[in-house]
C-alpha cells in the first residue's frame, strides 16, 4: 500500500503548536515532519515529536483495561473489559459517596496532549455529577495567569513573527532553544537587523555571538532586579508619564514599593554585579521599539507572581506600547476567549478546592473527608508534582482506589488499582488552541486508535452511563463536541465555521490583522481598559520580596529543574532522558572536589536524588540544575529532582520548584 501523508497538529503542552504532516504506510506512521500551514511552524519541528511514533508503538503503550494483581508500584496486572473496568469503578466511587460523600473523590489532571474535547467536557459533567473535590491545576502558569489577569486582564502578547521588529528584546525566565524553538530563528533576524537581545535566566544557553547581555539571577529575586530597574528608570527620570497617567491605574503603588531597590540592593539579593541590572535597564530603555517575553521560569518560587506582574508592568511604564515588536508576550491563550460552557452542561460544583501541589500532604494527612479515591488523566504526578516522596507514599495506600487514564506505562501508572488505555494525539480528533502562535487548528485521526484505547470526552461519557445518569452530557459524542468547539471561539475577531475548520485545518485570528499590536489594535481586558498596576488579586503583598527560606547552611544550592530539549513535561522522557544528571558550575564542583561524570548524592529535608555529575558554565555559581520530567528509571536510586522540590506555595497557590535547596556529595 502507498505511503499516504495526512495533516496533523501537535497538541503537546508547548507554545508552538506545530502543523504536522504525518506519513503512515500500511496503516502504521513511519514519518513526522513540520510543516507551513502554521506559519510559526516554518517546515521544522522539534526531536521530541519527529520521534513520537516511539511512544504511539511502545511495548509500554496500553492497549486494553487492566485491574492490579500485585502490590501497588510493581505494575503488575492483568487484562479486563472496558465493560467490568467501568463496572469496577462505578461501583468503588458509588461506596465511597455513600460511606465518605463525593468530596471523598479526586480527579487529578493537567494539560496532558488534549485540546478543547479531551479536558472540562465530559469529564468536568462527570467529576461535578459525583460531587467530587475539585482540583486546582496549579503545578504551573497560576501565577503568571495571576499576574497577567490582574494587569492586562490576559491581553493578546506580541506574535512572535513580530520580534524581528524589535531592537530590544528580553528573554526573562524562559529557554526559547528547550521549549519554544520557533522563536529562535526570529531572535536571529532580529540580532542580524540590530536588535540587542538579553537573558535574566540562572542558566543561559546562548553564545556570545546570539546575545548581548546574561544577566544570571539568581532563583527567586527576579522581583528585585525589576523593582530595581523601575526604580533606576524613576531616579533618572526615563517614565512616561504620558503613557502612565493616559493607560494606566495604580502606577504610584508600584513605584513606592521599588522606591527601596536600588541597584546595589537588588544586585546583593540577586547575588549578582550592580552592573549587569543598570545595563540591562539602560538597554531596554533607550531600545525602540523593544519587547519582553516573559517565561514560566520566573514564577517556580514563592515570588512568582509578583515578580511576573512587576516585569508585566515595564513597558507600560516606559510606553513601549503601540508599534509592531513592542511590548510583551507570556501566554496567549486568553485570547481566544473561549467559551467552555457551551461545549457539555454540567451540574453546579461547588465543593472544595485542593491544590495539585499539596498532592502527597492531602493523600498523607487527616482530612474531612479523606481521599478514598484518586483518577489520574491527562498527568503524571509521580514525575511532576513537588515532593515526590510524600506522593509516592500515598500512592501505596492500600485504601485508596486509582484509576490511571495513560497511553503508556507511566510511573503513576505502576500504582493504579484500575487502568484504562488513552489515545495518543495522532488517533483522536481534537480542536487545539495555542498559548504561543495565534492559530487554531483541528486534528483529525491519522491512524485508527491502537487496541481498545479510547479518548477522553468517550470515556467519561461511558463512565456517566454506567453509573445509570441520563443527562444530556453522558450522551454526547466526539462528532458533536467538534462543532460546538468551533463556535465556541468568540475571541478570534470572526466567526470560526465548522465546516472550513474541518477542511483547512487552521483558521488564524483578525486582530484586524494576523498578529496584535498592544495598545493599538488590542487592549487590556482589565475593567477601565487601563494597565492596572496594583492588580487586586496580587495587592495584599503587592510586590512584596519574600526571603524566608535563604541561610540554611546545610543545603546552600538552589536547585532549577527547567524544561529541556529531551521531554514536554514528563512525556518522551522515557526515551529522550535515559539518564538524570546534575549540571553544576565549575567552581561549585571544585569547591566539593566533585569531578566531570561522578556519581552524586543530591539531598535536602524532603528527599535525596542519586545520578551522575555534569560541571558546565552555562549554569551559574551557587545554583545546580536537573532536568524537569525524568522518569524514576532514569536516576541511580528512582528519585527525580521532584524529590527534592517542596510542596510549598506561593501567595496565588503556584508550585515552588525552585525554592529547593540542596547539597551535594560524592557517592
Amino acid at each position: 500500500m502507498p505511503t499516504q501523508v495526512f495533516a496533523s497538529v501537535c497538541t503537546m503542552d508547548c507554545p508552538d503548536t506545530c502543523s504536522l504532516e504525518v506519513e503512515v504506510t500500511d496503516g502504521r506512521v513511519v514519518n513526522i515532519k513540520g510543516t507551513s500551514r502554521n506559519p510559526v511552524t516554518d517546515d521544522f519541528i522539534c526531536s521530541k515529536v519527529a520521534q513520537y511514533a516511539k511512544r504511539v508503538y511502545s511495548k509500554d503503550r496500553l492497549l486494553s483495561p487492566m485491574r492490579r494483581v500485585g502490590k501497588k508500584g510493581e505494575g503488575r496486572f492483568e487484562r479486563i473489559s472496558w465493560e467490568q473496568a467501568l463496572n469496577l469503578i462505578c461501583e468503588q466511587a458509588q461506596a465511597i459517596r455513600t460511606q465518605w460523600g463525593g468530596e471523598a473523590i479526586l480527579p487529578y489532571s493537567y494539560g496532558g496532549s488534549n485540546g478543547v474535547l479531551g479536558q472540562d467536557t465530559t469529564d468536568k459533567a462527570f467529576f461535578a455529577k459525583l460531587g467530587a473535590s475539585r482540583l486546582e491545576r496549579a503545578v504551573c502558569a497560576v501565577p503568571a495567569s495571576a499576574a497577567a489577569m490582574g494587569v492586562y486582564g490576559k491581553m493578546a502578547g506580541v506574535a512572535f513573527e513580530d520580534y524581528v521588529h524589535a531592537r530590544g528584546l528580553i528573554i526573562w525566565g524562559a529557554n526559547p532553544k528547550a521549549s519554544n524553538i520557533h522563536l529562535v530563528p526570529y531572535l536571529k533576524q532580529a540580532k542580524a537587523a540590530g536588535a540587542k537581545i538579553a537573558i535574566v535566566d540562572p542558566m543561559c544557553n546562548f553564545s556570545q555571538r546570539e546575545i548581548d547581555l546574561h544577566v544570571p539571577v539568581f532563583p527567586g529575586a527576579d522581583l528585585a532586579v525589576a523593582l530595581a530597574m523601575i526604580h533606576y528608570w524613576h531616579e533618572h527620570d526615563l517614565l512616561d508619564w504620558n503613557f502612565i497617567a493616559q493607560h494606566t491605574s495604580h502606577a504610584e503603588v508600584l513605584l513606592e514599593k521599588a522606591q527601596p531597590y536600588t541597584l546595589q540592593h537588588a544586585a546583593a539579593i540577586a547575588r549578582i554585579d550592580a552592573g549587569l541590572i543598570e545595563r540591562l535597564a539602560v538597554m531596554y530603555a533607550e531600545a525602540d521599539p523593544a519587547l519582553i517575553r516573559l517565561g514560566w521560569g520566573m514564577e517556580r518560587n514563592r515570588n512568582g507572581a509578583q515578580a511576573i506582574a512587576a516585569v508585566l508592568a515595564m513597558p507600560a511604564l516606559l510606553g513601549k506600547f503601540g508599534k509592531r515588536g513592542g511590548g510583551y508576550t507570556l501566554s496567549n491563550s486568553g485570547a481566544y476567549r473561549f467559551n467552555e460552557a457551551a461545549m457539555v452542561a454540567s451540574e453546579a460544583w461547588n465543593t472544595r478546592v485542593i491544590n495539585m501541589n499539596l498532592l502527597g500532604k492531602v493523600l498523607l494527612e487527616e482530612h474531612n473527608p479523606p481521599i478514598k479515591m484518586l483518577f489520574v488523566y491527562n498527568c503524571n504526578p509521580v514525575a511532576i508534582t513537588p515532593n515526590q516522596n510524600a506522593v509516592l507514599a500515598g500512592l501505596q495506600r492500600e485504601d485508596l482506589f486509582t484509576i490511571v487514564f495513560e497511553q503508556v506505562m507511566t510511573d503513576t501508572a505502576s500504582y493504579a488499582d484500575v487502568l484504562l488505555p488513552a489515545v495518543t494525539f495522532l488517533e483522536q480528533n481534537e480542536i487545539k488552541k495555542a498559548y504561543g502562535s495565534y492559530a487554531l487548528q483541528y486534528s483529525a485521526p491519522v491512524i485508527p486508535a491502537l487496541g481498545e484505547a479510547k479518548p477522553n470526552e468517550e470515556v467519561f461519557a461511558m463512565l456517566g452511563r454506567a453509573m445509570g445518569w441520563n443527562d444530556a452530557a453522558f450522551a454526547v459524542s466526539t462528532n458533536d463536541l467538534l462543532p460546538r468547539a468551533a463556535q465556541a471561539m468568540r475571541g478570534m475577531g470572526k466567526e470560526i465555521s465548522w465546516p472550513d475548520l474541518q477542511q483547512n485545518k487552521i483558521a488564524f485570528f483578525d486582530f484586524p490583522g494576523a498578529a496584535p499590536i498592544q495598545f493599538q489594535t488590542v487592549f487590556p481586558h482589565t475593567a477601565d481598559r487601563k494597565a492596572n498596576l496594583a492588580p487586586d488579586n496580587l495587592r495584599e503583598h503587592a510586590y512584596e520580596y519574600l526571603d524566608g527560606i535563604d541561610g540554611n547552611p546545610a543545603y546552600p544550592l538552589a536547585l532549577i529543574s527547567p524544561a529541556t530539549d529531551k521531554s514536554i513535561n514528563s512525556t518522551m522522557a522515557e526515551y529522550n532522558l535515559p539518564e538524570l544528571y546534575l549540571m553544576m558550575h565549575p567552581v561549585d564542583a571544585a569547591a566539593r572536589h566533585l569531578r566531570e561524570g561522578e556519581k552524586v548524592a543530591v539531598r535536602n529535608q524532603y528527599g535525596e536524588v542519586h545520578c551522575r555529575l555534569q560541571i558546565s558554565a552555562e549554569i551559574r555559581t551557587g545554583v545546580v540544575l536537573m532536568p524537569k520530567g525524568a522518569w524514576r528509571k532514569a536516576s541511580l536510586n528512582g528519585r527525580t529532582a521532584n524529590a527534592l522540590a517542596p510542596d510549598t506555595l506561593c501567595a496565588v497557590g503556584g508550585a515552588c520548584f525552585n525554592d529547593a535547596r540542596v547539597e551535594v556529595k560524592r557517592l
